[in-house]
């Protein structure tokens, strides 16, 4: 399907990967959080922005897998900067552990990509005893951008240049339940329906990001926060799906993104110049494009922000 790949207005397209997307920006002097970057696209988005020159730090749940990843990557560029520090986006004290680690290792923080997500799982409880997915696709990147946010305004006084918020969401949004987000129903295990709850999440994602734009440019900070679809991309996130894994194995290579292709609309709104400025769009394809019409309900957004702020609050 990509031989038939149309170029968006900002010169790319589904097949565009994310070193093309990428070719010709340096970002030296830039640093950067991938969470979940210890496979998948967020392993890709690492690599290539650290072979743009970015200083990148990978939050990873699995130390040996990002370890894995990190020695590869400089394994073919011994010049890049990449580090690993543990992060478990379900527990909200590993957040905060993580937060305060490197809040107080006096790196700066020009640019967040909340990668990481579990995918349809059957019912399960996070450790804070919320819904997996809800807890882990949003409350966690929720927690984790508003404990590093006051890092990133400082870095964005102090460099000049500015900082970028990215949250990789999904087209899914548009298959959450009917209401949008339960908010009175996050943990009503009857009436779970998997791929509805991984919809729900991912619509968060975006609201989000709408919501935390719509704050910072208010206070005139200089960050910009938006939200993307990768695109069909053959990962492990269908793990918990035994019959689409095997057939996203089978013919994913003819219909679905790879790797580098599912990276590129990350790393395209993490670095690229078209993007400066934009905030609160939602993009595919490294492309601005449309989400559901819940995804733009300011209302929701804000009933989203007041509900996630009670829900993370310390115990």
């Amino acid at each position: 399907m990509w031989f038939f790949a149309k170029n968006g207005p900002s010169g790319f397209s589904s097949s565009s990967t994310a070193e093309e997307v990428t070719e010709g920006i340096d970002g030296t002097g830039l640093t950067a959080i991938v969470t979940g970057a210890s496979s998948g696209i967020g392993a890709e988005t690492t690599r290539v922005l650290a072979l743009r020159g970015v200083h990148v730090v990978m939050a990873v749940r699995n130390m040996d897998a990002g370890t894995k990843v990190k020695e590869a990557i400089l394994e073919k560029n011994r010049t890049s900067k990449v580090e690993v520090m543990e992060l478990d986006l379900s527990s909200m004290a590993s957040v905060r552990k993580f937060a305060t680690e490197y809040n107080s290792s006096c790196l700066p923080l020009n640019i967040l990509i909340n990668n990481a997500g579990v995918m349809a799982p059957p019912f399960m409880l996070s450790q804070d005893n919320i819904e997996l997915q809800f807890a882990t696709n949003h409350l966690g990147h929720f927690l984790l951008t508003s404990l590093l946010l006051e890092n990133m305004k400082n870095t964005a006084r102090e460099s000049l240049k500015e900082g970028r918020i990215v949250n990789v969401s999904s087209m899914g949004h548009k298959f959450t339940y009917p209401e949008g987000i339960r908010f009175d129903k996050i943990n009503d295990k009857p009436s779970y329906k998997s791929w509805s709850a991984y919809g729900q999440s991912k619509l968060s994602n975006i609201l989000h990001a709408n919501e935390l734009a719509r704050c910072l440019k208010e206070e005139g900070v200089e960050i910009t926060a938006n939200s993307l679809h990768p695109g069909a991309i053959a990962t492990n996130l269908m793990r918990h799906h035994s019959i689409m894994n095997g057939l996203s194995n089978l013919i994913g290579k003819f219909v679905l993104k790879d790797a580098a292709q599912g990276a590129a609309t990350t790393c395209y709104v993490a670095l690229h110049p078209q993007v400066k400025g934009i905030s609160g769009e939602y993009f595919s394809d490294s492309n601005v494009a449309k989400p559901s019409s819940q995804a733009k309900d300011a209302e929701l957004a804000k009933k989203l922000w007041d509900f996630s702020m009670g829900m993370t609050q310390p115990k």
